[in-house]
C-alpha cells in the first residue's frame, strides 16, 4: 500500500509538470495602415477586364483577367486592388500572377486598412519589376468570397428546393478607370428565376444568357469607383457547408516511423432552415430514393496512399456509420463519413477524424551526413464534396520530435493557384507541446490562416528542421532514468524500518 501511494504521487507530479506549455517565437499578420484621406494614385488604367464568377459551390469563386497600362511618365510597381468594405473581410485565397507567365510565381500582395471608415478597402499588389510608362501587363487575379450566398426564402419545408441569392456590382470594383469590362457568371443549373437586368449600360439585352451562363457587359469607359448593384437568385439544392474552426495536427515520430494526422471540425450548414419539425419518415424515403436535398448526408475523404487506422468520433463518441476503402498500392484511399444525424440549414455538427501513414512517404534527409530533415505534407486535406466547404479559420500544427531545432517552413507554389493567400497572411508560431515522459517538450510549429476553402486541398507544406542523433536518445534515456528512479525509490522505502520498538 505504501508503494502504491508513493507511485501515485510521483505519476501525479509528472502529469502536472507535463501539462505546461510555453511559447518561444511567433509572428502575426500586419496590415499597412493608410491615411483616412488616402486615394490610390491614378497612374494606371484597365485597358480590358474580364471577371469570371462561379456559383457552383457553397462559396463564390472569382477570377479577374485584366490588362493594366501605366499612364504615368514614371515606372510604377504598386497596383491597388479594390473591394467593398463589407466584402474584403470575406476574401480568401487571393493570388495574383502574370497571366502570360504564371510559372514565374505569384506577386507579393499586402493587406491594407484605412484609418477611417470607407466604402472601399484595398490590397496592394507589388510588381516584381516596375512597369515602364505606356507599357502593359496582364494580371491574373484569383480569389474566393466566403459567406456571400444567402438563402431566399430563409426557411423551407423539408422536401422543398433551396434557392440562394448573390449580390454584386455589374461594374467590377476598381481604383482605376476601365476602358472595357464584362462579367461572366456560371450557375449550378439553368433554374435562375430572378436576376437584375440593367438599363442604359449597353445596347441590347443585359445580361445575355446562354444555358447556365450569364454575361453582364461589355461596358465601356467605366470611371474608377463606379458601382451598379446586381442581385441574382438561383436554385442550389446542396448544403452550404462552413467550418468556423478546423484544427489539424500532424505528429511526427522518428522512433515509430509514423505520421499521425488528426482533424477536428466545428461544422455547420448555412443553407435554408427548416420551416417545420424534422420528419424522419420523409427523410428515410428521400434517402432511399436518393432525392436531392439541402441537408448534409455524408462527407467523402480522399486519403493519401498508404493511410491506415482511420477513426471517426463526435461529441458523443465513436460513430460507426463510416466506410473505409483502402487504395491499391500507390492509389488514394477513401473514407466515407455519415454524420450521426442529417445536418439541415442552421444545424451544427462537431467531429474529429484521424489516420496514420508511414513517415518515410513524407520525410527525407536534406543531405547525407547532416542532421537536417525535410518534411513535406499537405497543408489541408479534409472532405472533397461537390458542394465544397469553406473554413473561417484553420490552424495547422506540425508536432516534431522532442529535440528538433532550427524549424523553418515554406509553402510549395506551382504554376496554378493553390488556394492559399499570400504567405504574409499566414500567422506562424513555434511552441512546446508536452506529452507523457517528455523532458523539454516537443517542438510544435503552428500555422494559422483565415478564410480558406477546399480549393487549398492541393497545397503543400514543407517543414525543415534539425534533429541530431543525440536528441533521438533523449526518450529512451528518460524512460530508463524514470524506471531506475522508481526502482530505487521502492528499494529505499522497502528498507525503511518503521516498526515500533521498545526503548
Amino acid at each position: 500500500m505504501r508503494f502504491l501511494t508513493v507511485l501515485a504521487g510521483l505519476l501525479s507530479t509528472c502529469s502536472i509538470l507535463c501539462a505546461a506549455e510555453s511559447n518561444d517565437t511567433s509572428s502575426s499578420v500586419s496590415r499597412l495602415v493608410l491615411p483616412k484621406d488616402f486615394k490610390p494614385p491614378q497612374v494606371f488604367k484597365n485597358v480590358n477586364l474580364v471577371r469570371n464568377t462561379n456559383l457552383e459551390k457553397g462559396y463564390v469563386r472569382e477570377t479577374i483577367n485584366v490588362v493594366v497600362e501605366n499612364t504615368d511618365k514614371q515606372p510604377q510597381s504598386d497596383y491597388y486592388l479594390a473591394f467593398p468594405s463589407d466584402v474584403i473581410g470575406k476574401i480568401g485565397g487571393l493570388e495574383v500572377r502574370n497571366k502570360k507567365a504564371p510559372e514565374k510565381g505569384r506577386f507579393q500582395v499586402e493587406a491594407t486598412q484605412l484609418e477611417s471608415s470607407s466604402d472601399s478597402q484595398f490590397y496592394k499588389i507589388h510588381f516584381p519589376e516596375p512597369l515602364a510608362s505606356s507599357s502593359q501587363l496582364t494580371l491574373g487575379i484569383s480569389y474566393y468570397i466566403l459567406s456571400a450566398l444567402d438563402p431566399l426564402p430563409k426557411a423551407i419545408n423539408q422536401g422543398d428546393m433551396q434557392y440562394l441569392t448573390y449580390t454584386f456590382s455589374a461594374y467590377v470594383p476598381s481604383a482605376y478607370p476601365t476602358d472595357s469590362q464584362k462579367t461572366k457568371i456560371k450557375f449550378p443549373n439553368t433554374n435562375v428565376p430572378d436576376y437584375t437586368t440593367t438599363s442604359g449600360l449597353k445596347s441590347g439585352s443585359d445580361p445575355e444568357t446562354q444555358g447556365a451562363s450569364y454575361t453582364y457587359g461589355p461596358y465601356n469607359k467605366v470611371p474608377a469607383g463606379a458601382t451598379y448593384p446586381i442581385t441574382v437568385r438561383f436554385e442550389a439544392t446542396k448544403p452550404i457547408l462552413a467550418s468556423s474552426l478546423l484544427e489539424r495536427d500532424l505528429e511526427v515520430s522518428h522512433w515509430g516511423g509514423n505520421l499521425a494526422t488528426e482533424e477536428r471540425y466545428w461544422l455547420r450548414n448555412d443553407g435554408a432552415k427548416l420551416a417545420n419539425h424534422f420528419d424522419r419518415v420523409d427523410w428515410t424515403l428521400k434517402t432511399y430514393t436518393n432525392m436531392p436535398t439541402s441537408a448534409l448526408r455524408e462527407l467523402k475523404y480522399p486519403l493519401k496512399p498508404g493511410s491506415v487506422d482511420p477513426y471517426f468520433t463526435d461529441d458523443i463518441g465513436n460513430v460507426s456509420t463510416s466506410r473505409y476503402r483502402p487504395g491499391n498500392k500507390g492509389r488514394e484511399a477513401h473514407l466515407e463519413l455519415k454524420p450521426r444525424y442529417p445536418v439541415f440549414g442552421g444545424w451544427k455538427y462537431s467531429f474529429r477524424v484521424g489516420w496514420n501513414n508511414e513517415l518515410s512517404s513524407f520525410l527525407r534527409k536534406s543531405a547525407e551526413g547532416t542532421d537536417s530533415y525535410v518534411l513535406k505534407v499537405p497543408f489541408l486535406e479534409g472532405p472533397k464534396n461537390p458542394e465544397g466547404i469553406q473554413y473561417e479559420k484553420v490552424v495547422v500544427r506540425v508536432i516534431l520530435p522532442e529535440g528538433a531545432t532550427n524549424v523553418r517552413y515554406e509553402i510549395v507554389e506551382g504554376a496554378t493557384s493553390n488556394g492559399l493567400p499570400d504567405p504574409s497572411q499566414i500567422v506562424a508560431n513555434i511552441s512546446k507541446h508536452r506529452t507523457f515522459m517528455d523532458t523539454v517538450g516537443r517542438t510544435a510549429l503552428s500555422l494559422s490562416v483565415d478564410n480558406l476553402s477546399d480549393e487549398a486541398r492541393d497545397s503543400q507544406l514543407v517543414v525543415i528542421y534539425d534533429y541530431p542523433f543525440t536528441a533521438g536518445l533523449r526518450k529512451p534515456l528518460t524512460i530508463a532514468a524514470g524506471l531506475l528512479a522508481v526502482f530505487v525509490t521502492v528499494w529505499v522505502i522497502g528498507n525503511l524500518d518503521v516498526s515500533i520498538k521498545k526503548r
